[in-house]
């Protein structure tokens, strides 16, 4: 069984938030079998910064699909996209 990594563009709601506290409830928010391989940060405009987590999901799951409805339903996020997707 193969594994995918998927670097996903979490969004917070606004400046204020804590970054710290917002990758503490994805990485609480995952979904079983997936797991975070690291953060990057993104300055996108106006003081707003994005997370971009790697996400480990095993091949026949569904893909990053359930990882990105659990990431949707975290207090605080705005928006998750799918930046890109490999094999590892």
């Amino acid at each position: 069984m193969g594994k995918v990594a998927a670097k996903l563009k979490v969004m917070p709601e606004s400046p204020e938030i804590d970054l710290d506290e917002l990758q503490e409830r994805l990485e609480e928010a995952l979904p079983e079998g997936a797991k975070i391989n690291g953060f990057e940060r993104d300055n996108v405009a106006f003081g707003l910064v994005a997370l971009l987590p790697t996400v480990i999901v095993p091949d026949d799951a569904g893909g990053t699909e359930a990882v990105e409805e659990s990431f949707q339903t975290v207090d605080g996020v705005e928006s998750v996209a799918v930046e890109n997707v490999g094999r590892i």
